[in-house]
């Protein structure tokens, strides 16, 4: 193993400074625990990110929570709001899905059939242990083509992995493949604060604008995702730090129906 890669799994393997203490009172890590980590993998390669994901498993959910990681609730309000069909029957592909945070919300609004794709073994483990998907696959988008079958899906959703170092924009047309026709794309993109992130961003509202004038699918709607998460990817102090916050798109096209 690379030495930043054990670098990094001895970092997420620390709850956070005093290991005893948490074990007693059962804190978590602060926002500086974590602005720490993710600082220490801003030059990793998609392999090594994953390793980094594999690591940070176990503890994501509840560190997301430090950081006030609010992205799925707002794009599954959004679908929410702008889906009529039958919940109970729909397929849905939930591509990044990670632990399993969009399964777990889209089935308290009635939503049941589910299969998972991320490119990380252990938040697949995690997404395992809710229960609620009838399939799970491995792969490294961008690297491997998405593991799922033409047209079968009346959902395909994905949440915080559009950004640059991540998802490719490549795959934004894998994701409408997967949709059945007449089916929904529901994506969020996010809006960090670099140039490499402008660029990604420039770089995808052109792939979608082309797939629409391609007749590929229709745009629905499109909504700001405001203050979604806590700015952990910046260096700051632990004060400042609490008062940036990130934000991005949420977008829903829906595939054409031929």
């Amino acid at each position: 193993m690379p030495e930043s890669v054990m670098l990094i799994t001895c970092l997420v393997s620390a709850p956070c400074r005093s290991e005893g203490l948490c074990k007693m009172s059962g804190c978590s890590r602060n926002v500086d625990d974590i602005r720490a980590l993710l600082q220490s993998c801003k030059s990793f390669g998609p392999q090594q990110r994953m390793k980094f994901y594999d690591s940070w498993a176990e503890t994501y959910e509840q560190d997301s929570e430090v950081m006030n990681y609010r992205a799925p609730h707002l794009v599954i309000d959004f679908l929410n709001a702008n889906f009529s069909g039958d919940r109970q029957g729909a397929r849905v592909l939930d591509v990044a899905c990670g632990s399993g945070l969009v399964a777990k919300l889209m089935v308290e609004l009635g939503f049941r059939l589910f299969v998972g794709v991320d490119g990380s073994r252990g938040m697949l483990d995690q997404a395992a242990k809710t229960g609620l998907y009838q399939d799970l696959r491995l792969a490294l988008l961008g690297t491997q083509a998405l593991p799922a079958q033409t047209g079968a899906f009346d959902v395909v959703i994905i949440v915080g992995a559009l950004r640059d170092g991540f998802v490719p924009v490549s795959v934004v047309r894998e994701l409408c493949c997967a949709a059945k026709p007449g089916g929904l794309v529901c994506m969020s993109r996010v809006d960090p604060k670099s140039e490499s992130g402008d660029r990604y961003k420039a770089c995808l509202e052109r792939e979608l604008q082309l797939m629409e004038e391609e007749g590929l699918w229709t745009h629905v709607v499109s909504a700001d995702m405001h203050r979604y998460m806590m700015d952990v990817y910046n260096s700051s102090t632990e004060g400042e730090q609490n008062q940036q916050y990130l934000s991005g798109t949420m977008q829903l096209y829906r595939k054409s129906p031929r």
